[in-house]
């Protein structure tokens, strides 16, 4: 049985992580990890049905690691950029594995998760849906064939609570277009456009966030030629998606070197 410890378990997306877990077999909710003050501490995360004659298990929201991370294999982390680096470090300390699909890092917090993966095995990837990990893959080899005679604009669209722009995985399509188009990936990107901003650049690859209502996921890229366009357009239905990849990440990490890993790693897709 894989015991898995939950971070962010008061968010949309924690929720989500527990409600899939009901239905796996080789899996379970051991602890349920969340910011100091958040209103939910103390609050049932699951209750598990005991056997006959037995109580029921509850697991309840803290926001002490320790506690949340005692008897885990696995942290599933949706939280916060500072969430993320104090669970993920307490992690490496207790040698549990982790799966984070927190976005909005700096390269500081990214270089404190690469010193945990020192001591575990760590799975990071700004998304965690196979569908879009396949579009990471296809939109780089789309790319590279089409060339510099196709222009390039990446526009995302996410809920109206979503705190960073543009998302983590519009971020990680520019960076696999710019590097199959061999362009600066420091220079590259146009985020947004406003006034006179002059003729369209051949090395330009634009990016546009979207924020709205109640919007789960949607990314779409646009390769634009005279005369004709492709578009590569993935919408996400619910957060469930999302859900079932953190978890078949979380199953797949078992038993792995420690070290660094994203979601293609998962997928076979390297």
């Amino acid at each position: 049985m894989i015991h898995v410890a939950v971070n962010g378990a008061g968010g949309r997306m924690g929720r989500a992580v527990m409600t899939a877990l009901v239905g796996e077999s080789d899996m379970t909710l051991t602890g349920a990890l969340e910011t100091a003050g958040h209103p939910n501490l103390g609050s049932t995360a699951m209750t598990e049905p005991g056997t006959e004659g037995g109580e029921a298990r509850k697991v309840i929201i803290t926001d002490d690691a320790g506690v949340a991370l005692d008897g885990a294999s696995v942290l599933i982390d949706f939280s916060s950029p500072d969430g993320t680096v104090a669970a993920i470090a307490a992690a490496a300390k207790t040698g549990v594995a982790a799966v984070t699909g927190t976005t909005g890092l700096s390269d500081d917090y990214i270089s404190r998760v690469v010193e945990a993966s020192e001591s575990i095995p760590v799975v990071m990837a700004p998304n965690m849906s196979v569908g879009v990990n396949l579009l990471f893959k296809i939109a780089g080899e789309v790319a590279a064939i089409l060339g510099d005679e196709y222009d390039v604009e990446i526009i995302e669209a996410h809920h109206r609570q979503k705190v960073d722009a543009p998302s983590g995985t519009a971020r990680r399509l520019y960076e696999i277009i710019a590097r199959a188009l061999q362009r600066d990936v420091g220079n590259a990107g146009v985020y947004g456009r406003d006034g006179m901003v002059g003729k369209r650049t051949t090395e330009e690859i634009g990016v546009m966030a979207v924020r709205a209502g109640d919007i789960v996921g949607e990314h779409t890229v646009l390769f634009g030629g005279l005369g004709e366009r492709i578009e590569l357009v993935h919408r996400a239905h619910s957060r469930m998606n999302f859900a079932a990849g953190a978890i078949r990440a979380a199953r797949w990490i078992m038993g792995r070197q420690p070290g660094m890993y994203d979601m293609q790693d998962v997928l076979g897709l390297k």
